[in-house]
């Protein structure tokens, strides 16, 4: 099904890109859009009441020097949260999902780098985190967890374009 032509007084190509998406395309990514909010408000909001305990989550992994451990654990809540309320709004979709991607990558990276060297962690995702016991890691379906939103970030990567957004707003 074909948009409708660009019109001689169209100012971008984009705008015409916006209008030819199929219906279904732009409300499926609605609701990733607003899927990966939840998941972005869902981490930041778990971590945010105690800080000291998401520090302590990203100390856990090992990988960081014990000076980026605080900035890192007492920030990630509040980028999660700026993510999350930027997807709900629908502004800077495609800069938001590429952000949303590389830090999923970095999450699971890390899960993997603790699983491979056999440090028993809780990720600390969605709040808590730090040392447990070795049967209480699940490091392969927190991996597969983190790639599947991976592949709600990539939707919105490749069709940022939304219903209900702030950037379909300005768009038109």
């Amino acid at each position: 099904m074909a948009g409708p032509a660009v019109q001689p007084g169209d100012s971008a190509p984009a705008s015409a890109a916006w209008r030819a998406m199929p219906a279904w395309s732009e409300w499926s990514g609605t609701a990733v859009r607003l899927g990966l909010a939840v998941v972005w408000g869902w981490a930041g909001l778990a971590k945010i009441a105690d800080p000291a305990e998401a520090a302590q989550a990203v100390r856990a992994y090992e990988i960081l020097p014990e000076s980026l451990v605080k900035p890192i654990g007492y920030g990630l809540p509040f980028l999660e949260l700026a993510l999350a309320l930027l997807l709900v709004i629908g502004l800077g979709v495609r800069l938001v999902a590429g952000v949303s991607a590389l830090l999923l990558l970095t999450f699971i990276a890390g899960i993997a780098s603790a699983w491979a060297r056999g440090i028993s962690i809780d990720c600390g995702c969605f709040g808590g985190g730090g040392h447990v016991d070795a049967s209480q890691t699940e490091y392969l379906q927190e991996i597969l967890r983190d790639t599947g939103f991976l592949l709600l970030a990539g939707w919105l990567l490749w069709r940022p374009r939304t219903r209900l957004s702030a950037d379909g707003w300005l768009a038109s």
